[in-house]
């Protein structure tokens, strides 16, 4: 089922889902499925599934020079896309990326994904790169989101890349985009990130699912400015709850957000990293009451391989 159906049919009922890493490559799946299986008590109707460009590492061959190699270490998120359907009879949602990928390498997954029977995507530039200063696509491939999402939104009209293919079948994907409400790190300011934004949503995007926030005051400005611009699709919270005192400066760095005053305090005064887990619950459990009480589609919760504190999260709110 498409996500934007599961959000109709929850009848202004906020969905509990979550997003899950595939495991590292050489781990098995069961990693990722005792990750998972205490989390399906609360039922979530979809489950995201990242996607993960190659990664270069330098080996040293015998004459001393240096060899570039390039790695996956998280491959197999198609796969992983239909075993937990299999597995759990839930929807999953794979993400679907630029970097790293060649159209016809874009095509051919998300053919696979049609033939499997998985009905919804979600399209985002990635990232690039480790140590380089900006994103680079693939000579052959996308730059933007929104070529990414077109690409999308062609097959789901039946048009392939062989323009000779006639009589094509169509694909039937609901397509979901990411949202920043403290802006995309690459954008000059919100107001231009939110053009784009509007930008693929025109293009065919059904749903939006933000990047991870601490700060519910955000999400509503982000959702009351969407709406000024004519967005008018669901506008899913991302939410991650603090686990380590190094995450306070490890998020903001790495996803470019604002951890408020109150939360990055509370931390600090913690002993260990066990009482950081509980401040960082606390907080999360606050935040998403206030995030239901406004009537949000669904909690979606950034798992990191990690599913004890958004149990316990979970728990208080379902």
């Amino acid at each position: 089922m498409k996500v934007i159906d599961h959000i109709k049919n929850a009848k202004d009922k906020t969905l509990f889902s979550l997003e899950v890493l595939p495991p590292l490559k050489g781990e098995n799946i069961r990693t990722l499925f005792d990750h998972m299986d205490p989390l399906m008590e609360f039922k979530p109707p979809f489950v995201d599934v990242t996607y993960h460009r190659e990664e270069f590492v330098y080996k040293k061959r015998e004459n001393g020079l240096l060899e570039k190699k390039s790695t996956r270490k998280r491959p197999g998120t198609v796969a992983l896309c239909a075993a937990i359907q299999n597995h759990y009879k839930v929807d999953t949602v794979p993400h679907i990326i630029c970097g790293g990928f060649t159209k016809d390498e874009t095509e051919n997954a998300l053919i696979d994904l049609h033939f499997l029977g998985i009905e919804n995507a979600l399209v985002l530039q990635g990232d690039g790169i480790k140590n380089e200063g900006r994103f680079v696509a693939d000579p052959d491939g996308h730059r933007y989101a929104s070529e990414l999402l077109q690409q999308v939104v062609n097959l789901n009209q039946g048009k392939y890349l062989d323009e000779d293919l006639l009589n094509s079948t169509p694909t039937n994907f609901c397509i979901g985009v990411a949202g920043y409400p403290e802006k995309h790190f690459a954008a000059p300011n919100l107001k231009t990130d939110l053009k784009y934004l509007k930008n693929k949503v025109d293009l065919g995007a059904e749903f939006i699912v933000t990047q991870m926030f601490f700060d519910n005051s955000k999400y509503f400005e982000f959702v009351k400015q969407c709406r000024e611009i004519g967005i008018t699709v669901p506008i899913i919270p991302g939410i991650k709850p603090i686990t380590t005192k190094a995450q306070t400066s490890i998020l903001p760095t790495i996803f470019y957000i604002d951890l408020p005053e109150e939360l990055s305090d509370a931390v600090d005064k913690c002993k260990d990293n066990a009482a950081v887990k509980q401040v960082g619950i606390e907080w999360t459990v606050k935040q998403s009451k206030e995030l239901m009480k406004a009537g949000v589609p669904s909690l979606h919760f950034y798992s990191m391989g990690k599913s004890d504190p958004i149990y316990k999260i979970a728990k208080e709110l379902f």
